[in-house]
């Protein structure tokens, strides 16, 4: 039995998290034994306990990657549980303490960004591959764009794994429920459905989507948007929705915390990031119901969607471009129709939770026989 310590320092449920939750749904709990440090308080307590994780609450952490109190803190944790590998998801914390008590460790890099000119150039570059390739046996990256971020940085690629998210499925509500669903937010049948599944911030483009709905909607065409998440910039949002007069073609449906019926009552997902995305749960979760997806081509967005094939990518920031996809799968509702089918076949190859599940454990084993 391999004793796997997960550290992940977030006090709400982000992508990370959401990440880690999947994972326990389909560990192999004959060879893994897992448990998960996180601070205390934290939201993401519920949901790992309900999905079979060994929570273990600690002082201090919280929404940090690093604080030399936490190291103090992660190392005495990791003297009294003594794992055999201990896996981060951002906390530098972590990774020291772990160093110290000479614990194989695996880093996940969760996200992507520019990366600053302090860290593409010496010293900058240097340091920066120092402490990750000190601080971490291995490395995943869970897209293509997670692995080149670190890359620029100075990080070698024979230190990271990339490996895509994988979710559960998702079941597609009935018919019925479905329009019951549709009618109590504001659609009617012949409204064609948008949704937007994402915290409520600057750089996950809503405002893109405003106006690629103001777009359709003047060309008189019967389109509606749903956005579900919170986050600091609801009011800015809600301003531009009622700047360009779409007060009745949007509906702000704050946190979701159960998305199938979301997801069932759309015709289309959209995501129009253009900072930090590298693999939306999102988009996974629909595309395991049939639900296809018009994406930025920011980040990891084209390693989820084949253009032509689920979905539709177009160039970020290009409101236009975006509703000109949208506009194409209005008008040509076979290809909408085969693109969701494909989707579904799509997911079931190469993003189920199994397959990840699969993917992080032969990284765990893989350190593990380095290690030794």
């Amino acid at each position: 039995m391999i004793r796997v310590l997960n550290i992940i320092s977030d006090t709400n449920i982000g992508g990370a998290g959401r990440v880690l939750v999947n994972y326990l749904r389909f560990a192999h709990r004959d060879r893994f034994e897992i448990s998960v440090a996180l601070p205390r308080g934290s939201l993401l307590k519920a949901p790992l306990e309900e999905a079979g994780g060994r929570v273990l609450e600690v002082e201090g952490i919280a929404d940090r990657s690093f604080h030399r109190d936490d190291v103090k803190v992660l190392a005495a944790l990791l003297r009294e549980e003594r794992p055999d590998l201990v896996h981060t998801h951002g906390c530098l914390s972590g990774r020291v303490a772990a160093r110290r008590c000479k614990i194989p460790i695996v880093y996940t890099r969760h996200s992507a960004f520019p990366v600053p000119a302090k860290l593409r150039y010496p010293p900058g570059r240097w340091v920066n591959k120092l402490i990750n390739e000190h601080y971490a046996d291995r490395i995943i990256a869970i897209s293509p764009a997670a692995a080149r971020n670190l890359t620029d940085g100075g990080v070698s690629p024979k230190r990271i794994t990339v490996m895509m998210n994988g979710v559960a499925p998702v079941e597609r509500l009935s018919p019925a429920e479905t329009q019951a669903l549709r009618r109590q937010w504001g659609l009617a049948p012949e409204d064609f459905a948008l949704g937007i599944l994402a915290r409520l911030e600057d750089y996950k483009g809503h405002k893109d989507i405003l106006q690629a709905l103001h777009i359709l909607r003047g060309e008189g065409r019967p389109v509606k948007l749903l956005i579900a998440g919170t986050g600091p910039y609801e009011e800015e949002l809600r301003r531009e929705t009622a700047r360009l007069g779409l007060e009745e073609a949007v509906g702000f449906l704050g946190f979701v915390s159960e998305v199938a019926p979301l997801l069932s009552a759309l015709d289309l997902q959209l995501n129009a990031s253009y900072g930090t995305e590298t693999s939306s749960l999102s988009i996974l979760e629909g595309l395991s119901m049939g639900l296809p997806a018009v994406v930025s081509d920011y980040g990891g967005n084209p390693w989820l969607i084949d253009d032509g094939e689920d979905g539709l990518i177009f160039p970020t920031r290009d409101a236009d471009a975006l509703a000109r996809a949208v506009a194409r799968l209005m008008d040509d509702r076979a290809e909408l129709a085969r693109m969701g089918r494909r989707g579904s076949e799509i997911f079931r190859q190469r993003f189920t939770g199994e397959i990840m599940a699969q993917n992080i454990e032969n990284v765990y084993v893989d350190t593990l026989k380095g290690a030794k």
